[in-house]
Parts: structure tokens; sequence; C-alpha cells
């Protein structure tokens, strides 16, 4: 078993996606409202909602979707996705790019326990935390 972290957007699922496709170098799978059961339960503007997303992150995995709730409320603050990768110039790079046009929590740099960690929520309000697999010096 593996547990995968659910993510909930308003309104911006397939921009996100997208998005950490193009970080990770992976493709995304989505399901519309469009077509689905769904379709006939919800507001005539859902139907391009995204339903359900899936992205493959190395061993791991990410799905998410569009908020559909009548109040959708906001992005998600008590949960991080924390991605560990394999060096510092690895780790710094998806660091620089998932936080671009968010907001740092903290600094990537080395800690104690790592040569390199960093932590921030991103454009679309969700909340990262970068690390690196090597040990610290």
């Amino acid at each position: 078993m593996q547990p995968v972290p659910y993510l909930f957007f308003n309104d911006t699922c397939e921009e996100a996606f997208l998005f950490y496709a193009s970080v990770f170098g992976t493709v995304p799978q989505f399901m519309r409202v469009k077509g689905s059961p769904m379709e006939e339960q919800l507001p005539p503007e859902a139907a391009n909602g995204i339903m359900h997303a899936h992205l493959d992150i190395g061993s791991g995995a990410i799905n998410g979707s569009d908020n559909l709730s009548p109040d959708p409320g906001p992005a998600m603050a008590g949960c991080n996705v924390l991605i560990t990768l394999p060096d510092v110039d690895t780790a710094r790079a998806h660091f620089d790019k998932l936080s671009k046009g968010g907001e740092v929590r903290m600094p990537f740099q080395p800690e104690f326990w790592s040569p390199g960690f960093g932590a921030f929520s991103d454009r679309f309000g969700i909340r990262w935390m970068i690390d690196t697999a090597a040990a610290p010096d």
C-alpha cells in the first residue's frame, strides 16, 4: 500500500497538473465532469471541470480534482506534498520551478537533516516541501 495525496483546487486543477507535469517530466491523466454521470447533477458551468486527475511522480503519484462543491472554501492549508529528490541541484531546481509565483515559507537551504530543504505554497495554494535524499555534510 502506498498513500497518495489527493489535492483539491478551485477551478485550477487542469492548469496545476499540466504545470506539475512540466516540472516532473510526466503526463497527467484527466477525467472531466462533461460526459460523466455527474454532469447531470452539477450546474452547467461545472461541465469543463476536472472530476479526477492523476500524475505519476517517480515511484509515487498525486491525484486531484476541482472542488465541485457549492462552497469550495480556501485552498488546502493543513497538508503538504513532500518530494525527496536525489541531490541538492535537482532538489533546488524543482524548488525554484514549483515555488515561482507562490509563497516561500522556508527558503531552500541546508538543514541538520538534509543538505537541501525548503517549503512553500505554490501559485495554486498547494503546500510543498522539497527535500534532498543525500545525507548532510
